[in-house]
């Protein structure tokens, strides 16, 4: 059976809680690309997202060619901004992210430097996709089903409620991951994985 990080890490990317609860997150592998703008209106993110799953698709017909198939995994995305306030209110012209592929541990850098040749070869395509490790470790996630605008109140409550309660504050990126595909789904029956790496003060 082809290796699935959906499975592997089920209980990071199918979480059934709507409420906030606390989870252990090891290290992961990615394929990595960064930039800045509105997800929905800015070309360099259509382009990145693209660039990405080219990269994660050549990775994986090789990978099969060397009896070592993997499922491709969802969409990730990491966000920041200047100001917080920026994602309750949803200013997304200010965003900045780092679009995410879960690997498998198997996947090194010279498994990326292949699949880069061969997206210059055949795509004509040389994009800044790299493979970063990311180890979050405690976190505080949800899933939130509905469409991506209307993430603000459950966030809300992760910083004004939840956190507060557990005596902890959040530390690193807020993270994302993409369980359905906006162009085919209800945006009332997407669902999204929110999570914050949190530490105790």
């Amino acid at each position: 059976m082809p290796y699935d990080i959906k499975k592997e890490l089920k209980q990071l990317y199918a979480p059934k809680n709507t409420g906030w609860a606390l989870v252990d997150v090891p290290e992961q592998r990615f394929l990595a690309i960064d930039g800045r703008g509105n997800p929905n209106t800015a070309e360099s993110y259509q382009s990145a997202v693209e660039a990405l799953y080219t990269f994660a698709y050549t990775i994986k017909m090789a990978a099969k060619r060397r009896g070592e198939d993997f499922v491709v995994g969802p969409l990730e995305g990491l966000w920041w901004a200047d100001e917080y306030a920026a994602f309750t209110v949803r200013a997304k012209d200010s965003w900045q992210w780092t679009m995410l592929v879960a690997q498998p541990p198997w996947i090194g850098e010279d498994a990326v430097e292949e699949a880069r040749e061969a997206v210059r070869r055949k795509k004509k395509l040389d994009a800044p996709v790299r493979l970063e490790k990311l180890h979050e470790g405690r976190c505080a996630q949800a899933l939130h089903v509905g469409s991506y605008d209307d993430e603000g109140p459950l966030l809300a409550r992760l910083h004004d409620e939840f956190l507060a309660t557990q005596g902890l504050r959040p530390t690193g990126l807020h993270h994302e991951i993409y369980l359905g595909d906006p162009r085919r789904v209800d945006p009332a029956r997407l669902r999204t994985v929110l999570r914050q790496p949190v530490e105790s003060p």
